[in-house]
């Protein structure tokens, strides 16, 4: 015989009601009462029917993931399953499920982003990317359907939209700087896709600080690639083969970073003998790699913990103002970066 709420409640001594509270992790119960009816819930078995509350609730407890390509190439990224890690632990906490979507192109995903909302699939979608004139956002906002964006908006006119992001621009000039003070004036720059918020604002951090530094923009310096090993390994080549190569790199993905080393190495160039590199991200690669890679590190899992949050308290209280949240980033010294030694030489 399955096991009900009033078999709950009598377990625990309470109310079912207030078993169904609990369910709901209603505020009006208190966390002693909440742990004495899940502790009964425990030692019966019993697992509540969120289907049936669904339909009477007019919620799926569920948020939708959306992801900027297909799973596939996403997922050789170590970000994507870091940052997904830190919304499902918020999501586990208030009893939300994750709806991942699958699509291949932009059009499959934004058809997928418009069935998720027609169809009620989800109570509210999270962006792991955000993407110039991304016609998913403009959909999602034309609805005042609840979203939050891991990045930000690139069309600033949306003032209504709740993202967490880093302060990319920062960062980017920080670690630019970084190499400059080392003595390093060929400092080449490789990005990811230009169709992408983080890498326009990446660019900008890195020509901000070459200008203050009176430093020219050499355009040759400047390659765009997908964020795999095999873009940062034909980004390497490109960057190489000029005729005056640089002294530094500037990556804008670890695992990006990681294809660059494997292809020097191939070139016998030595990092940070002949060369020096500064990444993004900190994923766990770029500790492993040789050598250890110097690395910002922008907290991917609190990215992701802070935007389910946000996401969950839109969702529960659709009136709220938009938030925008920065989440901190470092940088962290390892051994991929030296002074230009060879500029100190020749002076």
């Amino acid at each position: 015989m399955a096991i009900t709420i009033k078999d709950v409640a009598k377990r625990a001594n309470v109310a079912p009601s207030t078993v169904s509270r609990v369910i709901a992790n209603s505020s009006r119960i208190s966390q002693r009462t909440k742990e004495k009816v899940r502790e009964a819930m425990e030692e019966l078995g019993y697992h509540p029917n969120f289907n049936a509350r669904s339909l009477a609730n007019k919620t799926t407890k569920t948020i939708g993931l959306v992801m900027p390509n297909s799973a596939n190439k996403t997922f050789q990224n170590p970000f994507f399953p870091e940052v997904i890690r830190g919304i499902s632990t918020k999501a586990h906490q208030l009893d939300y499920g994750l709806y991942l979507s699958t699509g291949q192109t932009e059009e499959e995903i934004y058809e997928e982003v418009q069935d998720m909302v027609q169809g009620h699939r989800v109570d509210g979608i999270i962006l792991l990317y955000s993407r110039v004139n991304d016609k998913v956002i403009s959909y999602l906002y034309e609805q005042n359907f609840p979203f939050t964006i891991i990045g930000r908006p690139y069309d600033e006119r949306m003032t209504n939209i709740t993202y967490v992001n880093n302060d990319n621009f920062k960062a980017a000039k920080t670690v630019t700087e970084y190499l400059l003070l080392l003595g390093h004036e060929r400092v080449a720059f490789i990005g990811g896709n230009f169709d992408f918020v983080v890498t326009v604002d990446h660019m900008e951090g890195y020509e901000r600080a070459l200008n203050n530094a009176g430093v020219d923009l050499q355009d040759e310096y400047i390659v765009f690639r997908e964020e795999l090993q095999e873009g940062g390994q034909e980004a390497v080549i490109d960057l190489m083969s000029l005729k005056e190569p640089p002294t530094a790199l500037l990556v804008a993905d670890d695992i990006m970073t990681f294809g660059v080393l494997r292809m020097l190495g191939e070139m016998d160039i030595i990092v940070p003998d002949d060369v020096s590199i500064v990444s993004f991200n900190n994923v766990l690669i770029s500790e492993l790699s040789a050598p250890p890679m110097t690395t910002v590190d922008i907290n991917i899992y609190g990215l992701g913990y802070e935007a389910a949050a946000c996401l969950i308290e839109k969702i529960d209280q659709p009136n709220s103002a938009a938030k925008k949240v920065i989440i901190p980033h470092k940088l962290i010294k390892r051994q991929s970066c030296q002074k230009n030694v060879k500029k100190i030489i020749t002076q």
